[in-house]
């Protein structure tokens, strides 16, 4: 698997769910960034290198189809379990309320730990992501119900192997609406194939996706008491542009900022717009 060096020093965190590896670059106040389904740290790599002059940028890589290390066996990867695993992770760090950049599936995370866990966690930034009633977006819903049958969701994702249809609809084709470095996209794809136990993980987390947890963190969203941007790609396919200007009414101080020519990987297709964006944010 090829990792992005813009990210900096590779590291191992274990934990009492399993092995997380992370890295992270610079220096100053922390931010956290949080990927989401099939992708891992380096979708963030065109934007940490441009923050990492004024900020420690850390990038987790979760256990959610990309990783490297299958976590034990009884790992529990429930939404709500991946969530304590992001607050041990950055106790273990002695992070004390970082800044999270969060994208995708990890943004739906990132507003339960919002909501469940608001001492582990200071300012926001939510970019395209799952919300509301929308999780998983209606195209990606039959991988929850494959996910009961793992020989069936292996299956439907063969085509992840294939580079050209990586760029469909149903692969990455309406994730970044400009084409991924062939190399990371490959990187993102290879290691459900790789390893027993990274799907396992995967489709642990999948069985468990319910639109039940950001229903239930947009009720709690308006006592939220740190800043939060919501910078949402303004050509989004599967989370409308109409759900990041609720969220950012919603919370006591939000912000709304759109990304335009991007689809919902803002950090591929506009990451110099995007980190240029959290600067300002962080710097207010």
């Amino acid at each position: 698997m090829s990792l992005s060096n813009a990210l900096g020093e590779l590291k191992e965190l274990d934990l009492a769910q399993g092995t997380i590896r992370y890295r992270e670059c610079g220096d100053g106040p922390p931010i956290v960034f949080i990927h989401g389904l099939l992708v891992n740290g380096d979708l963030w790599r065109k934007v940490v290198p441009r923050l990492a002059d004024r900020f420690r940028c850390i990038c987790p890589d979760l256990p959610l189809g990309s990783h490297e290390i299958p976590m034990k066996p009884g790992a529990d990867l429930s939404i709500a379990g991946i969530a304590r695993l992001v607050v041990e992770f950055t106790e273990s760090l002695d992070l004390d309320r970082a800044t999270f950049v969060a994208n995708d599936t990890g943004g739906a995370i990132t507003q339960v730990l919002m909501t469940e866990h608001p001492q582990a966690i200071g300012r926001v930034v939510l970019t395209s992501c799952d919300c509301f009633d929308n999780f998983l977006p209606a195209m990606f819903r039959p991988l929850e119900i494959l996910a009961h049958v793992p020989p069936l969701l292996t299956a439907v994702l063969q085509p992840l192997r294939i580079p050209a249809l990586r760029r469909l609809p149903f692969a990455f084709g309406w994730l970044a609406k400009h084409p991924i470095d062939p190399e990371f996209e490959r990187g993102y794809a290879a290691q459900i194939f790789s390893q027993r136990g990274v799907r396992r993980d995967c489709y642990k987390v999948l069985r468990d996706i319910n639109p039940r947890y950001t229903q239930q963190a947009a009720k709690k969203l308006e006592h939220y008491g740190s800043p939060v941007l919501v910078a949402w790609a303004g050509d989004d396919r599967f989370f409308p542009v109409e759900h990041g200007q609720r969220i950012a009414k919603l919370v006591p101080d939000g912000r709304f900022v759109a990304i335009e020519d991007s689809y919902t990987f803002v950090s591929e297709d506009q990451p110099q717009t995007l980190a240029a964006a959290i600067g300002e944010f962080l710097a207010d």
